[in-house]
Order: C-alpha cells, then sequence, then structure tokens
C-alpha cells in the first residue's frame, strides 16, 4: 500500500471516531469560565477534540483514576489542567469537575467531587 493511501486510510478513519462530549450540570463550565487567558482555552478545546475524535489517547492526556473516572490531562505554559469525566454508552463522554492541579498528588477532594457527580449523573438517568 503506497504511503498516500495510508495517509488517506488513517485520515478517513481519525474523521469516522468522534464521541459526543456533554457537560453535566454546570461544573465543566465554570472550571472552563475560570480559565484567564485564550491561550489556555483554546489548549483545553484541543484537548477536547482529541478526546472526541481519537480512539485511544495516550497516558499522557488521558488516566483512568478509580471507580470509572478518568481524567484529561492538560499541560500549558508552566501551568497543569484536570477535567474528570467517564463514558456513557460507549461513545458518550461526561464532563465533571476540572481544576488547576497545584501538587504533585490530585487532590482527594477533587475525586471525590468527581466520584458523587457521576452517582449523581446516572442516579438522574434512571
Amino acid at each position: 500500500m503506497s504511503r498516500n493511501v495510508a495517509q488517506v486510510i488513517n485520515f478517513i478513519y481519525f474523521c469516522a471516531m468522534s464521541r459526543k462530549i456533554i457537560a453535566y450540570k454546570h461544573y465543566y463550565e465554570d472550571f472552563f469560565n475560570s480559565l484567564k487567558d485564550e491561550a489556555t482555552k483554546e489548549k483545553v478545546l484541543y484537548g477536547m477534540l482529541m478526546l472526541k475524535t481519537m480512539d485511544r489517547l495516550p497516558a499522557k492526556f488521558v488516566k483512568s483514576i478509580e471507580d470509572g473516572i478518568y481524567e484529561l490531562r492538560i499541560e500549558w505554559n508552566g501551568n497543569i489542567y484536570r477535567i474528570f469525566f467517564c463514558f456513557d454508552c460507549g461513545n458518550i463522554v461526561v464532563l465533571f469537575n476540572g481544576f488547576q492541579k497545584k501538587t504533585q498528588k490530585t487532590p482527594r477532594k477533587e475525586i471525590e467531587k468527581a466520584k458523587k457527580l457521576k452517582k449523581q449523573y446516572f442516579d438522574e438517568k434512571e
């Protein structure tokens, strides 16, 4: 197979892969609106684009935390940001809380908040 054909196949696959991303309540929006500059917001949106379109993301960008909670990992301009999410029905990504990480370890209270929001989300679906 020629290089050009392989590139076209990869492009078609990349475009065909698409998840639906939804934000549960206002938590993600509050986080996004708290970001100070447009460049940081663009980096977060790039992370969302990868989450939406890529079948598998490297551990550098997505990490499983616990109980079906994942974190989208974003580094920009010396700062670290995390956005918690889960999957629903396979191709739906549900966004929960986000925060700027200032310590080596992810704060337990942020993980517990994400777990609580996940439970609320699924309880409301029933």
